[in-house]
């Protein structure tokens, strides 16, 4: 079964065939995203005008739009061209006038003859103490009554369309949309009291009121409902087939791991020891593991990491474990290499650095099998880095590398388990919508050790008091971070402005306490830099937002964000949870420049309040929209016409729910409701996932 349905023809033919669409309107379209009537079905009116008729204007809150029966009465011409033509006209109650400006007068004549009465429909508002009604929108004999809606639908209009244009033509797009066979689980739609597909269209076009337009009306849940159930199935199917690809059944005896877990001075949480199970299991199954471990800001991911690589050394295996940048990768060789020497593993970096002898040395250990875990860059990709046996591959931050590069490594061994990190909470529907492809695995609560860090905001005029702290805290043997703000999208100003800080603090605290870390360094200087940070040998480090992901400094206390409402909420917290890794009491300063806008305030007191990354991330979502949270260019996120990510996140799970267990019946979607949903899938232009499905 191949191609799209002939069902479906109608919907996806020329949008010049639909009533009232030209050439030029067909082209002006094109601007709102909409190029074949299927897309027209999914342009839905925003919102709606109440065209109910009511007997008089009196009475009515002014200005609202109105629909009245009135007797026409006297005409009075404008004196000028510029002049206002205006017709008096009686309701059942009370005299108001019609405007017209730049009007012909024998138009206003033939639609409003004195003496006639019409139906008339239009915006009234108060000029002179007199109620008048501007250019009506409807003109109609009292016979024709029944030809206006009681409720208008308002659509997203651009230029050169009107709403009557979009109104005639979505209504014979609608004349066009066939009665499909029922793809939603049969049970979800009579828990829900969802209309039919083609129903819920028709209602959504023919809203009967306020409430049709909301997003819980049932036609519009249920219409986004089917957006995100395409996009699920689809991910679904991504996942089922990397699932028939066979892995290799990596198991473990957990000497390693005991070792290492014997050997801590605390317990793993909870939530640490759960997501250890879970890697465990999927990674001894036949399927390839697919996994997204996704925990806050010093959640204790790597330990769970490690132990999933010691899972594969033990299996007689190789684990690699990859950072986007060279400091992370340093970092996780030094947080791996002593539990590494507790269980007697063999762990070694690679990075853009290793050159000559000493690289070929790694590489002939690594195709050996002598070197059991590999940390570093995206330098373990080249082509000449060749494994003994890879059975695990660990991403650390996958929002910096992508699917493309998921899938690279992947390649380097014969059926590789991957395993993704990221320290950014993502809300859960948003998640499902970019990783629905991938098993989850939470980690929720932060691990003993951690001290919570003290949250104040300070206006920027308290400065002088700001830098005195530092130079106590710098006295005492503390170290402390000093973000400078983004001043605008020029690097060369975010840079003159941390310059700039960094010679005042220079000036204030002395000149071999304070570093500089910016994105315009050469790598050199920047590691440098960081380096006597973390030996150390600086107080206090003044930086861009470089040091916002994955930085480990313990003895660093304080962090000060100087014009923090410039910074989106998901950013603070990532550079606040650079302090409080260690045993002293941890600061984080909010430094704002007053007065604070609403956005700003609400930014900076929820931060203040919280330290849930997770709590956090879904105030972020309510704030600045989906495509905002995850930086929309490299986010991969879908784009919905219907479905609300941040108001309708509860749907995004019901839907994947629905669409995995769609597939565990009818991996081959060949049932009668597998045919239905392979409709769906052409109906959203997910073409793509029809090849994905295995045939037998």
């Amino acid at each position: 079964m191949s191609g799209r349905p002939e069902i479906l023809f109608p919907l996806f033919g020329d949008l010049g065939g639909l009533k009232g669409i030209g050439p030029k309107t067909a082209e002006a379209l094109q601007h709102i995203g909409v190029g074949s009537p299927r897309d027209l079905l999914f342009t839905l009116p925003h919102s709606v005008v109440d065209r109910r008729l009511r007997d008089t204007v009196q009475g009515a809150e002014l200005p609202c739009t109105l629909t009245v029966e009135v007797q026409v009465g006297q005409h009075r011409m404008p004196r000028n061209k510029a002049g206002a033509y205006r017709v008096t006209v009686e309701d059942a109650k009370t005299a108001f006038q019609i405007v017209f400006f730049h009007a012909r007068g024998d138009y206003v004549a033939r639609i409003l003859p004195p003496g006639a009465r019409r139906i008339v429909s239009g915006k009234v508002e108060v000029f002179d103490g007199m109620a008048q009604m501007v250019h009506p929108d409807h003109v109609l004999l009292p016979d024709e009554a029944d030809t206006l809606p009681e409720f208008e639908p308002v659509y997203p209009l651009t230029a050169g369309i009107t709403q009557k244009t979009m109104v005639k033509a979505a209504t014979d797009a609608l004349a066009r949309a066939p009665d499909l066979m029922e793809w939603a689980d049969a049970q979800l739609v009579a828990r829900e009291g969802w209309p039919g597909w083609q129903a819920a269209l028709h209602l959504a076009h023919a809203p009967q009121g306020f409430g049709a337009v909301s997003l819980d009306s049932p036609a519009r849940r249920r219409l986004a409902y089917d957006e995100l159930f395409a996009h699920q199935l689809t991910l679904a199917l991504a996942r089922a087939q990397k699932r028939t690809k066979p892995g290799i059944e990596t198991k473990g005896r957990g000497v390693l791991r005991n070792k290492v877990l014997s050997a801590l001075p605390y317990r793993p949480t909870s939530a640490q020891s759960r997501a250890i199970d879970e890697i465990r299991g999927d990674m001894a199954s036949r399927s390839r593991m697919n996994r997204l471990l996704q925990g806050d800001v010093g959640s204790g991911k790597t330990l769970v990491a490690f132990m999933a690589l010691l899972t594969a050394v033990e299996a007689g295996g190789q684990g690699v474990m990859m950072a986007p940048t060279e400091i992370l990768a340093r970092q996780h060789l030094e947080g791996l290499q002593p539990l590494a020497e507790e269980a007697g593993v063999v762990l070694e970096l690679l990075t853009g650095r290793d050159k000559g002898p000493e690289r070929r040395a790694k590489l002939a250990a690594l195709a050996q099998g002598d070197i059991q875990i590999l940390v570093g860059t995206h330098a373990v990709f080249q082509k000449d880095v060749d494994f003994a046996d890879l059975r695990l591959a660990i991403i650390d931050e996958q929002h910096r590398f992508g699917v493309r590069q998921r899938f690279e490594l992947g390649r380097k061994g014969e059926a590789v388990d991957v395993l993704v990190m990221t320290a950014t909470p993502i809300p859960r529907s948003l998640a499902l919508a970019q990783y629905g492809d991938m098993d989850v695995s939470v980690l929720d609560e932060k691990p003993p050790g951690r001290t919570p860090v003290k949250t104040a905001m300070l206006s920027n005029e308290q400065m002088d008091g700001v830098v005195e702290r530092l130079r106590q805290a710098v006295a005492e043997g503390r170290q402390a971070y000093w973000v400078c703000p983004l001043v605008d999208e020029s690097e060369v100003s975010d840079l003159t402005a941390a310059e700039d800080r960094f010679k005042r603090l220079r000036a204030a605290l002395g000149e071999d306490v304070v570093g500089l870390v910016h994105g315009q360094m050469p790598p050199a200087d920047k590691d440098a830099a960081m380096a006597r940070f973390v030996a150390g040998q600086t107080g206090v480090l003044v930086a861009t937002t470089v040091i916002e992901v994955g930085v480990n400094v313990p003895n660093a206390s304080i962090m000060v964000i100087e014009r923090a409402e410039t910074f989106g909420l998901a950013q603070l917290h990532q550079l606040r949870g650079r302090v409080g890794r260690g045993a002293a009491a941890s600061t984080c300063l909010l430094m704002y420049q007053p007065p604070l806008g609403e956005t700003g305030l609400k930014r900076l007191t929820t931060l203040r309040e919280t330290e849930d990354g997770f709590r956090i991330s879904e105030v972020d979502l309510e704030m600045r929209g989906a495509g905002d949270v995850l930086g929309t260019v490299q986010s991969g996120l879908p784009r919905f016409q219907i479905a609300d990510l941040e108001r309708q996140a509860g749907l995004m799970k019901v839907a994947q729910d629905d669409a995995r267990r769609l597939l565990q019946e009818d991996p081959t979607l060949m049932s009668e409701r597998g045919t239905a949903a392979r409709s769906l899938l052409y109906l959203m232009k997910q073409d793509q996932a029809i090849q994905l499905i295995s045939v037998g």
